[in-house]
């Protein structure tokens, strides 16, 4: 089960309010695990973004709570970018804030945190990393973009079985801004109600 504050939110989040246009951007990652689910086959799904910082760990958390939350086996979630930085701070913050346990377990300017989404699963282990990390899968993935600027850099994601542009807007716009946390937060549950609406589709 999730953390119960993380449940309570995703239940609030409406799957209703999600356009026509972005549910056409969603197809073709709903189509992809369908397949798999219904091939008994493992779902590895790389989120990737052009830092690794903000919006492609935002989707990889929520996606690994999603497919815990509608009790979809052997989904396993990552993140990369064209380059590694560091997850920005104010990403772990609105989680936190959200119901996610954190942890950072390596300090330093790449730093490592654990995020639990479930008090007996395993933690996610969020940090910055090329998208073609050993960490990460390199065979047999999809590759999710989810930053237009990832999407034009990386038209060859090398041995993913498929390339889905998901793409989100950056809210590191609104950094040092007194809109920040709420951008975060905004552009975080956006990420989470799109998920939902992926995850709510797979019939098992």
């Amino acid at each position: 089960m999730l953390f119960k504050t993380i449940e309570n939110q995703v239940e609030k989040l409406d799957i209703n309010l999600i356009s026509l246009e972005r549910q056409g951007v969603l197809k073709p990652l709903i189509h992809l695990i369908q397949s798999k689910v219904d091939d008994g086959k493992t779902i590895r799904l790389n989120f990737i973004c052009t830092h690794n910082s903000r919006r492609s760990h935002l989707s990889q958390v929520w996606a690994q709570t999603m497919a815990h939350y509608f009790d979809i086996k052997n989904v396993f979630c990552y993140s990369g970018g064209t380059e590694a930085t560091a997850l920005f701070p104010v990403v772990a913050k609105t989680l936190a804030n959200t119901g996610f346990e954190i942890e950072i377990i390596a300090q330093g300017d790449n730093p490592i945190y654990a995020i639990k989404y479930s008090e007996n699963e395993h933690p996610i282990l969020g940090y910055s990393k090329k998208f073609d990390s050993n960490f990460n899968p390199n065979s047999n993935f999809a590759a999710v973009l989810t930053c237009s600027s990832a999407d034009k850099e990386c038209p060859y994601i090398p041995n993913a079985e498929v390339r889905i542009p998901m793409t989100f807007e950056d809210p590191k716009a609104f950094d040092n801004t007194p809109q920040q946390a709420e951008k975060y937060n905004e552009r975080s549950l956006q990420i989470a109600t799109e998920l939902k609406y992926v995850f709510s589709k797979i019939k098992l």
